[in-house]
């Protein structure tokens, strides 16, 4: 098979990466891809919310199959276009991509459900959670326990030119579950913890991630859950003629309760691909194709019981800002040459060397029989790169013991 994926990001480094040792591959492109991806594949210098540049592309290359990373391109109907030109999309249409454009749309679906999550709150009082309503790239929620907290985040969703809406604020562990979905049908893809704020010890502002590690020791009923949550979801999207095909990603507050949804994302996570997909065994290509000719019934997702850790370098400013731009990279090689897995989330070539190109320029995955030393491998390979500024949380996955 032909095959494109969509972005640039660490993610779509993973996904390539997987899909590149399916034995069903003709070729790998990305679209517009990143070095990383370079070295394995065909990066084509089209932007991932270019409509028409993606469409005449996949219709260049006599593409097999797309498969959109991002939620932007998503929730802005480049799954539809491409689709509506003959080309099997694993990513969901405009309407179905709403359950992460819109928080209003999801609590909606949420309700006619009937899967447990946050009451929605009519003002911003403490204790509460403020969450703009659309993309914010994974900076958009707002945890308040105080009267300033509050001050501060409606000021920070007003700056992002975002509606909101307030949640009540649930206490217990978080976890990220995953799923595929047909339109109709689920596979389950395991779960994963990630660590969104930029300082040790869950301190400072919101991030789209700075680590995660997987499997999560004390997060039992996986497959089970994706039955409770996932599949109403699926099923009344459908219900609504809005089929959605493509992972469908649950953040989950595990609360005292039982589980309650914090958000869906109609995508892969990231950094959570980075320690999934590492733990995949089989064929990634044939379910995503699968998934996207909207038959997943001959195919069954099958996870080691290895474990992997992810840890995110970063520029300085991040989360600030993220175009943090021309910084030399050095240790490429040495770090792989550990055995760990480097997936490029924010960099380019300049005259012929590896530099710096965004916010979370890489992640830096370990693997191992347990937790602990997957981290041990990961951090192993994280000292051996450089690049001026970078910035990494040394306390990923330390929670999770051994």
């Amino acid at each position: 098979m032909q095959v494109v994926v969509v972005g640039s990001g660490a993610r779509e480094h993973a996904l390539a990466w997987h899909v590149r040792q399916s034995p069903g591959l003709t070729e790998l492109h990305a679209a517009p891809g990143n070095p990383g991806i370079a070295a394995i594949g065909r990066c084509h210098p089209v932007r991932a919310d270019d409509a028409d540049g993606l469409l005449s592309l996949a219709l260049t290359l006599d593409a097999d199959l797309v498969v959109i990373g991002p939620e932007g391109p998503l929730v802005a109907g480049i799954a539809d276009v491409l689709r509506r030109n003959g080309i099997a999309v694993f990513g969901p249409s405009a309407a179905a991509a709403q359950i992460e454009g819109s928080k209003r749309f999801a609590k909606d679906v949420l309700r006619a459900a009937g899967v447990p999550t946050a009451e929605t709150l009519p003002v911003a009082r403490p204790p509460c959670v403020v969450k703009a309503d659309g993309l914010a790239s994974g900076k958009g929620v707002f945890v308040c326990r105080t009267t300033e907290e509050v001050d501060d985040a409606l000021h920070a969703v007003t700056a992002l030119g975002a509606e909101f809406v307030v949640e009540e604020l649930l206490d217990g562990e978080e976890v990220s579950l995953f799923a595929l979905s047909d339109g109709k049908r689920l596979v389950p893809m395991g779960a994963a913890q990630d660590f969104k704020r930029i300082g040790e010890g869950d301190t400072g502002p919101n991030t789209g991630g700075m680590g995660a590690y997987s499997p999560v020791p004390w997060f039992e009923g996986a497959d089970e859950l994706v039955k409770q949550v996932h599949q109403p979801v699926i099923d009344e999207l459908a219900r609504r003629g809005t089929p959605f095909v493509g992972c469908l990603f649950a953040g989950l507050m595990i609360t005292p309760d039982g589980p309650k949804v914090l958000e869906f994302n109609a995508r892969f996570g990231d950094p959570e691909t980075q320690v999934l997909l590492p733990r995949l065994e089989g064929d990634l290509l044939e379910l995503l194709h699968a998934a996207a000719l909207g038959d997943l019934s001959g195919v069954a997702p099958s996870l080691s019981g290895d474990a992997a850790v992810t840890v995110v370098l970063a520029g300085p400013d991040y989360p600030a800002r993220s175009d943090y731009a021309g910084a030399p990279i050095t240790g490429l090689a040495a770090a792989a040459a550990t055995g760990a897995l480097v997936f490029h989330g924010g960099t380019a070539v300049r005259d012929g060397t590896v530099v710096t190109n965004g916010g979370r320029i890489l992640s830096v995955t370990g693997t191992g029989t347990t937790v602990e030393a997957a981290r041990g491998h990961a951090y192993a390979a994280v000292e051996l790169l450089s690049f001026a500024g970078a910035q990494f949380r040394r306390d990923i996955a330390a929670v999770a013991g051994g």
